[in-house]
Parts: structure tokens; sequence; C-alpha cells
């Protein structure tokens, strides 16, 4: 039900019991961590020796703190324990990792080939509204039936931090012509590993963006005969 880390007992987590009975000295798993019950406090402060299902305790002896809403589970081996949470843990990791990666113009190639991904997300900034409009009406020239290329937004302007956020829940990438990169939105951008590009000429921009499109549609097989061969004899040899 809750989980936290008080100076005295440590990591306390307050658990409800569903099925079974629970008591100190129980190996439990409770999402990433584990840990022997050292203590089990009722809701008048008191240690019970056991929990019966629907009721709920506080425990201590966990070796982190468990989210809110985590399942636990008792395991007999502490070996097994250790072993469950140091996957739970890894698969966490990768998670987190697979939720912070971003599309940039260099990796779009690879995600395209990979399945991953078909459509190129822009922002685009530029210093005035004509030049925004001019390279807007040349990158999304470059979308193809297979490869799509869509303008988020565009607008007048430095790139700010609202561009950067918008560009990591649309998993966009953000260009810039003649603009400035706001410190706060560098910052914000590097963090949250966001891909940007400042161009000061515009064909450099197209040029960048039709490079990470081109060629990255998925091939056409074709068998090319080279040539063909008859069998006309068979030689055996004893060796």
């Amino acid at each position: 039900i809750e989980g936290k880390k008080t100076p005295g007992q440590g990591v306390v987590a307050t658990f409800l019991v569903q099925n079974g009975t629970l008591r100190p000295g129980d190996i439990v798993l409770c999402g990433s961590f584990y840990g022997k019950l050292k203590a089990m406090i009722n809701d008048r402060g008191e240690k019970v020796a056991e929990a019966l299902p629907a009721t709920p305790v506080e425990v201590l002896g966990l070796q982190g703190v468990p989210s809110a809403g985590e399942e636990f589970f008792v395991v007999k081996d502490e070996k097994k324990a250790k072993t469950l949470a140091a996957l739970k843990q890894d698969h966490g990791r990768k998670n987190k990792m697979a939720g912070n990666q971003r599309i940039t113009l260099e990796d779009f190639h690879s995600l395209v080939i990979g399945g991953d991904i078909k459509e190129l997300k822009i922002i685009l900034k530029g210093d005035v509204q004509g030049s925004v409009e001019a390279l807007q009406h040349s990158l999304e020239e470059l979308a193809t039936e297979e490869v799509k290329l869509s303008m988020i937004h565009s607008a007048v302007g430095n790139i700010n931090e609202s561009d950067v956020m918008l560009a990591v829940v649309s998993n966009a990438v953000i260009i810039g012509f003649h603009v400035k990169f706001e410190p706060v939105a560098q910052e914000l951008a590097k963090s949250e590993s966001v891909d940007v590009h400042v161009y000061d000429v515009i064909y450099e921009a197209i040029a960048d963006v039709r490079a990470s499109m081109e060629g990255l549609l998925e091939p056409e097989l074709k068998e090319v005969f080279q040539g063909r061969a008859q069998v006309k004899e068979i030689f055996s040899a004893s060796k």
C-alpha cells in the first residue's frame, strides 16, 4: 500500500495480505526489492507474529523502498529472491533506457531498416516567416509513400523550452534556421536526448534531412542471373 524510509527503522513498507499468512522471518519479494522480514507492526503500533488475509501490516527488512501498488510474494529461497529481484531491476533499467531513446537524423536510417519507425517528425523554427514556409515546403517534398515526414510544429523565433518539451512527447527532431538555441532549452534537450540541428544555409538543412531519408526505403529484392551452368559429367575421387 505504501513505502517509506525512516531514520530509525530504515525501509518500512505497508502490506495488505491477500492470500496465506505472513510471518516475521519470511523472505519477501516486492517489485525489484527483496528481504527477510525482521518485524511486522499492526495498525495499533504493536508487533505481531502473523498477518492473515485482509490484514494490513507495516513490515521491516526490505532492501529498498517498493512503489505503492506493487505485489509482494513470499519466496522460500533467499537466493531465488535475490535472483528475481536482480532480473526485475535489470528489466526496469532497460525499460527506462528504451523510454529515453529519442530519434535523431543519424539513427533514422537504422530505425527504418529495423521496421521500428516509418515517419520522421520535425519541429521547425526560423528567423522569419518566409524562411519557415520555404524550408517547410522543401522538407515536406522529401516525403515518400513508404517514409513519411510530418511537420509537428513550425514557428518564428528561437528554439525554446516549449519546443524541446514538444519534441520529447512527440519524439521529433528540432531543426532551426538562423535562430538561437536558448540556454535553458539547450540544457533540457541535453538531459532528454533531443536531437537539435541549427543551420545558416537552407540547402544544408534540406541536404541533411534528405540524406537521412534517401535509401532508407525497404529494399526491393531481385534475383539477377549472372550465368548458367550445366553438369556434363561427374568424376568421383577416392579421397
